[in-house]
């Protein structure tokens, strides 16, 4: 794919329309954005970023009127918006259902923040949806805060940059949520934390010990199901008892081989595609856990492309009980 560095907020709106993911500039780095509504164009970031955990995404809007179209806005977060808006500020809401559970992994809370940079708030204004935007850079690489370091990272995998100039602050937005009257912190970023207390907050630090909503990245076990879940590779996982009827999660049929009689399984993908199996695991792990099984088993997946990302989620839902 042929990569085109431009400054044509009609073109990028296109190719977002068509389901893409492109490069778009803001004040802090570089995004890779898509549709945050299309399941299928948010799987394209996970492929395209070689993401290898399932961490939430932030939500891009063009202003607090769209807010209101996607999650549930308390009056505080309103103020807040009127304050830190537009700039590197995301606010961690209840989310309304137009978001995928892909975007959150699985939470019930999105960030959603109002991008300080006039390209892409006219391309936000422009398009029907907001966009799911992490960094514009292969995980574990530096954050990107030019056209052409997008370019450079990931120009064989996009069709567009929309160049909006070097990134005015350079560094990732700062988290927050809210409980009763005081601001959690979950990650410090472009609005200080002095600023939060200058406006006349309390203010906390998200320690990890409190049962408040995650932000990106940031909690290894919220994301377990009531029921219990065991993860690990078919050799050791089967090799012991669990309370029945039982359920076993795996990449496709091919696993039926080596589940013991009487398991029940539930293969993600029926051809072994890994981006199919992601695109279906919250859905099924959910189903699983509403379900009359006692037990849910999941096997370990080759760790190539999203079978990664696929593994990580399943960790982190079974951080207490992998065997």
């Amino acid at each position: 794919m042929d990569c085109v560095i431009g400054k044509e907020v009609e073109i990028a709106a296109e190719w977002l329309k068509k389901g893409y993911a492109i490069g778009i500039p803001t004040e802090t780095v570089y995004g890779l954005a898509a549709n945050a509504t299309s399941e299928s164009a948010v799987l394209k970031v996970f492929q395209i970023k070689n993401r290898p955990s399932f961490d939430p995404l932030i939500v891009h809007v063009s202003g607090t009127a769209a807010v209101d179209q996607i999650a549930e806005v308390p009056d505080t977060a309103r103020k807040l918006m009127e304050l830190f808006w537009p700039g590197p500020f995301t606010l961690l809401l209840q989310k309304k259902s137009v978001i995928p559970d892909l975007v959150t992994s699985g939470l019930p809370t999105v960030g959603v923040r109002m991008p300080d940079h006039p390209l892409t708030l006219e391309l936000l204004q422009r398009l029907p949806f907001p966009l799911a935007a992490p960094s514009a850079n292969p995980f574990g690489y530096i954050s990107p805060t030019t056209a052409a370091h997008v370019s450079n990272q990931l120009g064989d995998k996009i069709p567009y940059i929309l160049d909006g100039g070097p990134c005015r602050v350079g560094v990732e937005s700062t988290i927050v949520s809210l409980e009763q009257d005081t601001l959690i912190v979950h990650r410090v970023g472009g609005v200080s934390v002095e600023a939060l207390k200058a406006a006349g907050y309390k203010v906390e630090m998200f320690s990890g010990e409190q049962d408040i909503p995650s932000a990106p990245g940031m909690l290894d076990s919220h994301y377990a199901p009531l029921k219990p879940l065991y993860f690990g590779k078919a050799s050791t996982l089967f090799t012991r008892k669990y309370e029945e009827p039982v359920a076993v999660i795996c990449l496709d049929q091919s696993s039926a081989g080596v589940v013991p009689e009487g398991y029940t399984l539930y293969p993600l993908s029926k051809a072994g595609d890994y981006a199919e199996a992601a695109q279906h695991l919250f859905a099924v792990m959910r189903l699983l856990d509403e379900s009359a099984y006692k037990t849910i088993l999941a096997i370990e997946f080759p760790e190539e492309g999203l079978g990664r990302a696929i593994n990580d989620r399943l960790q982190r839902a079974s951080i207490k009980r992998s065997v």
